[in-house]
């Protein structure tokens, strides 16, 4: 966890940032997370459900004590992984930028961060919230299909100039399409059907006790 100041032992730590909501945490997920770590040699991924994400609808969002413990119970026995409450506990809307800022002054000077998002996040990043200062607080990892290659948005553009777009952009890492999803998942929960090797077996276990996303 970001609070552990103490016992981080490397100075200059190369650390994966996920956030998301985890609406539930799935296979896709860890796939992707352990896919960036060992492609950059990252010395590990803390996951970060937003309490509030300020691009997503709220309307089917499981409670934050239910996520948070999903993604607990999705990552336990990696020790690449850990889980951090950061954003739920500052509440509100979860902003980047702010993690960011909290993380920095948790951490050693010399960690860098990086900052795992999908292809499909490009689109809005000219409306995230001081995209300018986060650039400057971590390194983006674009995570696209083999062969996908993604450019600066007109907008991305006009909002941070052209040099800065390009190094937001600068460190993509290609994996196989996985085709799971969150969306997919709590449908599949509502209509009564199977989501076995979609997410982790304590994860599904969790949803049926809960009766989530009934």
């Amino acid at each position: 966890m970001a609070n552990r100041k103490s016992k981080i032992e490397n100075p200059k730590s190369k650390i994966g940032l996920f956030g998301g909501s985890f609406n539930p945490i799935h296979l896709g997920h860890l796939i992707l997370a352990e896919a960036v770590r060992d492609q950059l040699a990252l010395d590990k991924v803390i996951f970060i459900p937003a309490h509030c994400s300020p691009h997503k609808s709220q309307r089917l969002l499981a409670p934050a004590p239910d996520r948070a413990r999903m993604v607990r119970l999705a990552i336990r026995g990696n020790p690449r992984f850990e889980f951090s409450d950061i954003e739920l506990k500052r509440r509100g809307r979860s902003y980047t930028v702010e993690t960011l800022r909290q993380l920095h002054a948790a951490y050693p000077p010399q960690t860098e961060f990086f900052f795992l998002i999908g292809a499909d996040t490009i689109p809005e990043l000219s409306e995230w919230r001081e995209i300018g200062a986060l650039a400057k607080l971590c390194q983006f990892v674009v995570v696209n299909r083999p062969g996908g290659k993604v450019a600066p948005t007109p907008k991305l553009v006009k909002a941070v100039g052209n040099r800065v777009a390009r190094r937001i952009l600068s460190t993509q890492v290609a994996i196989p399409p996985i085709g799971i999803s969150s969306t997919d998942i709590r449908r599949r929960v509502q209509a009564g059907r199977s989501i076995a090797y979609l997410v982790p077996a304590p994860v599904g276990r969790y949803i049926a006790a809960h009766a989530l996303y009934r």
